[in-house]
């Protein structure tokens, strides 16, 4: 759409200033650059750009030259010069001034911007204010919140915040690639949050290999969760609970994996929805560890570490950094002190289950 001309009440008091300067040589007074100073405010404020003011107010001077008192009433060349000499230096600043407004209220918009932007994530994110006012300014930021929605988090060694250098590669490629798509990428309490349409399951992939190989001196994210697709402003919220619970079973568990499925920890929740089950478990089970030489940590280690080499016992004695003779050792020691079998399928996972719980509940650094 072709934008309309700017009008030529944006001029303000320009004209005498330059008959003024042309007859006297003054400089502008202060007061006078203020007023062009709101003049390039209210400019921008309309939607007027900084080159069609500028390019306004040349034309008015070149339109006004030849009729300029001091142009008009000098004769000869070097007074002609001086004349010409003060107009041009209070054009020069008069579009400084011009310029300074502009920018000022440039500068007010992009924040004024960035703190609705601001707010409406927080409302997004914790579920705040009312579902069809929230629906609505989701659109302006290029949401659709009738859709069904997923939410990924990224988490890394530095707090993202919105000036992170990794955040703004990570925009710059997101919005190249998906500039129309029903995306979102913001910064919450140090975390990078993307919020994609389910339309288009490659956005949150793309976004989670950026997050985690950004490129040559950017700061790569240590691990990225996933929450599951749901519907509307308030599955946006469940996705984002599931991706931040996803980031913390990862953390209590130490898993080694980078990028994690809130679907591929629901059994979490499920293990700790009963918590003094849970409890009586790791103490029953796990509780006769702590007779051991060194504690329980070592031989819980032992068994997270078997789990996730399959069984395999030289594979584990390599994680481990052990012999295979040590790691049988160990074993052989978990199933005299628990009298669970790590060998038995059943009470393997007992042992397993047993260990996952423990490091939910932060045993045994804390006592249950």
């Amino acid at each position: 759409m072709r934008r309309d001309p700017i009008a030529s009440s944006f001029l303000g008091d320009y004209p005498r200033l330059l008959a003024e300067v042309s007859s006297t040589g003054r400089l502008p007074r202060r007061d006078e650059l203020e007023a062009l100073r709101e003049l390039g405010e209210r400019a921008a404020e309309h939607g007027h750009g900084l080159r069609q003011l500028v390019g306004l107010y040349l034309k008015e001077t070149r339109r006004l030259w030849s009729e300029l008192p001091g142009v008009a009433e000098t004769a000869g060349a070097a007074a002609r010069a001086r004349v010409g000499d003060a107009v041009l230096g209070a054009v020069d600043a008069a579009v400084a001034a011009l310029s300074d407004g502009h920018e000022r209220a440039q500068r007010l918009a992009v924040r004024q911007e960035e703190g609705e932007r601001r707010e409406f994530i927080d409302d997004l994110l914790y579920g705040r204010s009312d579902l069809g006012r929230l629906a609505e300014r989701a659109r302006r930021f290029g949401l659709h919140l009738a859709d069904r929605h997923a939410v990924a988090v990224a988490v890394g060694a530095e707090h993202y915040d919105d000036v992170h250098p990794t955040v703004r590669r990570i925009e710059r490629e997101l919005l190249a690639r998906y500039e129309e798509r029903d995306v979102l990428l913001s910064t919450k309490e140090g975390r990078l949050v993307c919020v994609a349409g389910s339309a288009d399951t490659t956005v949150l992939d793309t976004f989670a290999k950026l997050a985690e190989a950004p490129g040559p001196g950017y700061t790569a994210a240590h691990r990225v969760a996933v929450g599951r697709e749901h519907a509307g402003a308030g599955g946006v919220v469940l996705s984002y609970e599931e991706a931040l619970g996803a980031l913390e079973f990862a953390d209590q568990l130490g898993l080694e994996a980078v990028r994690l499925g809130a679907a591929e920890v629901l059994v979490f929740p499920v293990l700790l929805r009963d918590r003094a089950a849970m409890a009586d478990l790791v103490r029953t089970v796990l509780g006769p560890l702590t007779q051991a030489r060194g504690g329980a940590e070592p031989l819980m280690e032992t068994l997270s570490v078997c789990a996730a080499a399959g069984y395999v016992n030289a594979e584990a004695a390599r994680r481990l950094d052990v012999s295979v003779r040590t790691l049988s050792y160990r074993l052989v020691r978990i199933r005299d002190l628990t009298g669970y079998d790590p060998g038995d399928a059943l009470q393997r996972f007992t042992l397993e289950t047993a260990v996952m719980g423990a490091r939910l509940l932060g045993w045994p650094r804390t006592e249950l």
